[in-house]
């Protein structure tokens, strides 16, 4: 790990300010990704902003028919959370799925959500239940947010300060996880809303980012039932390939994985 200066944020405005005077600075919320990769040395930030004191960031409650999670949330709380569990328990199941238990009371919603890692959990969820990002600057429709490998429509000195999730009627998340990382080779999250009029699949760990199966969408719009995608493959170009799946197989996966979600809901 190469010399850093730290900095403890005691407000977002005080976090901009010191990652304005800084030459690359970042910020620093889990640190469940950021910590490993300065450790091996394929990052050296001049300075680490650490948002972890920030508590108005940190919480869950309900506004309307929405669940809004503060962006420094860990996801053990949200494993853990009664209002979660009540409201939208695959949210809560997909948090208690997210690694181990040391990196479930490390690492945070939005920490996770900024990274948009292709192979994390919770932008399945993001973009599966249609949520709304909220920053320091404006609001971001989950559509609209994740643009490609650990790209976003975050701009520079943009923060997360939480992420409002619609309560679904009906809700499930599915993965086939890396036996070591926990990771999700592929997960899918498919939810219900206005009465199975709006039906949302999405899939995490197949390609460089998050993406929705309109397809399969469209088809259980007609016929909400494990036949009415049975014989819908998605194409696998461009998918992630390594040594633990090719992209055919994580092809394959997204309807496995896709089907499985759709038993539990029904």
């Amino acid at each position: 790990m190469y010399e850093f200066s730290y900095h403890k944020a005691e407000s977002i405005e005080d976090a901009l300010t010191v990652l304005g005077q800084s030459d690359d600075g970042k910020l620093l919320a889990g640190g469940m990704t950021l910590l490993p990769t300065m450790k091996q040395r394929l990052a050296a930030p001049d300075t680490l902003i650490d948002l972890g004191g920030l508590t108005s960031m940190v919480g869950i409650e309900k506004q309307d028919s929405n669940i809004v999670i503060g962006a420094m949330t860990c996801h053990a709380n949200v494993e853990h959370s009664a209002l979660v569990k009540k409201h939208i328990p695959a949210l809560a199941a997909l948090a208690g799925v997210i690694g181990d238990p040391q990196v479930r009371n490390r690492g945070t919603l939005g920490g996770s959500v900024a990274n948009a890692d292709p192979a994390s959990d919770y932008p399945a969820a993001v973009v599966g239940l249609g949520a709304t990002i909220q920053t320091n600057q404006r609001s971001i429709a989950a559509d609209d947010f994740f643009i490609d490998l650990f790209e976003t429509e975050l701009e520079e000195h943009e923060i997360i300060t939480s992420v409002s999730f619609p309560i679904p009627e009906k809700a499930a998340y599915q993965k086939f996880p890396n036996p070591a990382s926990r990771y999700p080779v592929v997960g899918v999250f498919i939810a219900i809303y206005e009465g199975g009029k709006d039906i949302r699949v999405a899939v995490t760990g197949a390609a460089g980012s998050v993406f929705r199966v309109t397809e399969m969408e469209q088809a259980l719009l007609e016929s909400f039932s494990v036949g009415a995608i049975e014989n819908i493959t998605v194409d696998a170009d461009d998918f992630n390939e390594d040594i633990h799946a090719s992209a055919e197989y994580r092809a394959h996966l997204i309807g496995v994985m896709a089907k499985r979600a759709l038993q539990q809901i029904l």
